[in-house]
């Protein structure tokens, strides 16, 4: 068994395993329906001995409810006690670094030990949106200025001065609680490289960016600069995930996903539709080239098909965590896929895993 960070109770998983929830909505479905789903999936995955509940930040999907990431991340801590719970991840370009630290500040006053801060430098929308959220009408800002942003948020976030002079001299983020493990969130290079600088823990976008998953993560470990508290690089892969009782179940279920990213790439985002759906859609010879495309990279199936995928991943990345998102439109459906994943999780990364991995990547940077 894997100790859990924070003195709380050990992890039944050789490897780190966590949950990375989007909040999806189907057919039929509200987003209070799916905030509540959430919730109870939240309650099984800690139950269960998962690591981590992450939260990501969509904006303008109608399929997705995790747009205010702060206040779900505040609601499913509550409903959780030991758990822990962050943002897989926050947007940082789309929010005032003050912001974000005085929202983790206080979810850090009320969760103390439990709140993990991952950051990523994607709008997580489409450009329109993302000049709303910023409420820029000429620009968008780019990924230059990103450091400076994170440099900004941590200042805030340790209770550190900004020197004088600066434009932010005398401005301090209040509430503030210890600070959080800091993560970097990314689908290419970039993001990889500035978390190997700067020490810091780094998760992969395996789920939509499949190509880049290798060369990134070389990139990390060959940026990684050791500092006090992180001597070694931590990275933690996102996969998507999907078990079920047989191969042939865990397709048709899989049906909407694909008929989803299918809706995304082509600039039709919508709801998650039902397997019958999916199964009933028209689809033309590109359509499906575009969600194999899409799709390729997940993991569907029966657990031995899925154990198979997933020790493949591993060798492959050799990560030392893996976060997984699963989305279908049944809930009892997503909740069992968890199931049969803990299930899995007993044996995945079992040679592998250094020891103390999840209480170190737990550890709060500085």
């Amino acid at each position: 068994m894997t100790s859990q960070p924070g003195g709380l109770a050990p992890v039944p998983f050789p490897l780190p395993l966590s949950v990375l929830d989007l909040v999806p909505v189907g057919t039929g479905v509200t987003p209070g329906d799916a905030i509540r789903n959430s919730l109870d999936l939240a309650r099984r995955t800690e139950q269960l001995g998962f690591t981590r509940y992450w939260l990501a930040e969509h904006h303008g999907m109608p399929g997705i409810a995790s747009a205010a990431t702060a206040l779900l991340i505040g609601q499913v801590a509550a409903a959780t006690e030991t758990i822990r719970v962050g943002s897989g991840g926050v947007m940082l370009p789309n929010h005032a670094p003050l912001v974000v630290a005085e929202q983790f500040g206080t979810l850090g006053a009320m969760f103390p030990g439990r709140i993990d801060l991952g950051l990523g430098r994607a709008p997580g929308t489409d450009q329109a949106t993302a000049r709303a959220l910023r409420r820029i009408t000429g620009r968008v800002l780019t990924e230059d200025e990103f450091p400076d942003q994170l440099a900004e948020l941590t200042t805030f976030l340790a209770g550190a001065e900004f020197p004088r002079g600066h434009r932010l001299h005398g401005v301090t983020a209040f509430p503030r609680a210890e600070m959080p493990p800091i993560w970097l969130l990314g689908s290419s290079g970039y993001s990889a490289q500035v978390a190997g600088i700067l020490s810091l823990p780094f998760a992969f976008a395996h789920h939509f960016s499949a190509q880049n998953t290798l060369p990134a993560l070389e990139l990390y470990r060959s940026s990684f600069r050791p500092s006090a508290g992180r001597e070694r690089p931590y990275a933690m892969v996102a996969a998507a995930v999907l078990v079920a009782d047989t191969d042939e179940h865990a397709q048709w279920l899989a049906g909407p996903i694909r008929l989803t990213m299918m809706r995304l790439r082509t600039g039709r985002p919508g709801t998650y539709p039902t397997p019958e759906e999916a199964e009933a859609y028209p689809w033309t010879d590109q359509e499906r080239e575009v969600a194999r495309q899409a799709t390729a990279s997940h993991v569907v199936g029966s657990p031995e098909t899925v154990r198979r995928g997933l020790r493949d991943l591993l060798d492959a990345t050799g990560a030392d965590e893996l976060m997984v998102t699963t989305n279908v439109h049944g809930h009892a459906d997503r909740v069992h896929s968890y199931e049969l994943l803990a299930d899995l999780g007993k044996d995945l990364g079992s040679t592998r895993t250094p020891a103390g991995a999840v209480s170190e990547a737990a550890r709060p940077t500085s």
